[in-house]
């Protein structure tokens, strides 16, 4: 993987000039795009979004399925890439006043 100054690098994501990624972060092509075109800021906010997405939705990660649903989930949050597939929504209007 090449690698970026921070001057000449821009994030595909954000648009600011940044440091990349640096390395895929999912052994994939998409893992590979997101490592080279993306900052490292951008992916700390994915992160949080994959856990919103996995805990509303009750994601089984050992499910194919779910795995599937979390990629076109990073093609949309990355690339604006989905096709048919629109980006989860998660209501957080009751977040923090749930009660057990």
């Amino acid at each position: 993987m090449a690698l970026f100054s921070k001057d000449k690098f821009e994030c595909q994501r954000c648009g600011r000039k940044n440091e990349p990624l640096g390395y895929a972060p999912i052994p994939t092509e998409l893992g590979e795009k997101i490592g080279t075109t993306t900052c490292g800021d951008c992916w700390a906010e994915w992160l949080e979004k994959q856990k919103q997405v996995i805990n509303h939705f009750g994601l089984d990660l050992a499910n194919p399925d779910s795995h599937e649903f979390l990629f076109d989930q990073m093609k949309i949050f990355f690339f604006n890439e989905g096709g048919d597939i629109a980006e989860a929504e998660i209501d957080t209007s009751k977040e923090g006043s749930v009660s057990w």
